[in-house]
């Protein structure tokens, strides 16, 4: 069986190895061939060695899921929230505004990020590195960006705290409104 193989792919491998010959037909067209025209003079090509590249073996790609043992690196070298003020009070009359993430390298393919707003996950999973909160009370409260994976975190950045002020009806900033005087009418 095998020498029959060998045969095989032996005659396969001739045709490419076959002499090509160059001449020109009777309606003055330039004709190539692998057999010399009978009764016209051909001209023999040279053709360069052929181009080959040699295989490499396919390598598989690590299944880091594969491994029970903690990765020590976290997969982003930079992870944090943007757009939070440090020491002064966020000023947000209905509660909402937006934050971004800065993070480095870009997000992997299955990754999306979630905000941690006060410990408890906030708001739907996006790959979009600017993120909306949307009616915070006012008060104190804890900030974080979750790099997920279906259900499970991949990385956390720090906690920022930070306060937001709202705008109250019972605000001291507001000058009391005072109703308008009666004007008093002439008598007849």
């Amino acid at each position: 069986m095998r020498p029959l193989l060998a045969c095989l792919l032996l005659a396969l491998a001739l045709p490419a190895s076959a002499q090509i010959y160059k001449y020109i037909d009777s309606n003055g067209n330039t004709v190539f061939t692998n057999q010399p025209p009978d009764g016209t003079q051909a001209e023999t090509v040279n053709l360069p060695p052929t181009n080959t590249v040699e295989t490499q073996a396919p390598s598989l790609p690590i299944d880091s899921s594969a491994n029970d043992t903690p990765q020590d690196e976290a997969p982003y070298a930079v992870l944090n929230l943007t757009g939070i003020p440090d020491d002064e009070a966020m000023r947000s009359n209905n509660g909402t505004f937006i934050v971004g993430v800065d993070i480095q390298p870009r997000l992997q393919p299955g990754h999306r990020l979630r905000l941690i707003l006060d410990g408890e996950p906030y708001g739907q999973a996006s790959n979009v590195p600017s993120l909306q909160v949307t009616n915070v009370e006012r008060g104190e409260h804890s900030l974080a960006v979750a790099v997920v994976a279906e259900d499970r975190i991949v990385q956390q950045s720090a906690t920022e705290t930070f306060t937001v002020q709202r705008i109250s009806v019972n605000s001291p900033a507001r000058p009391p409104v005072t109703p308008p005087r009666p004007t008093p009418r002439p008598a007849n």
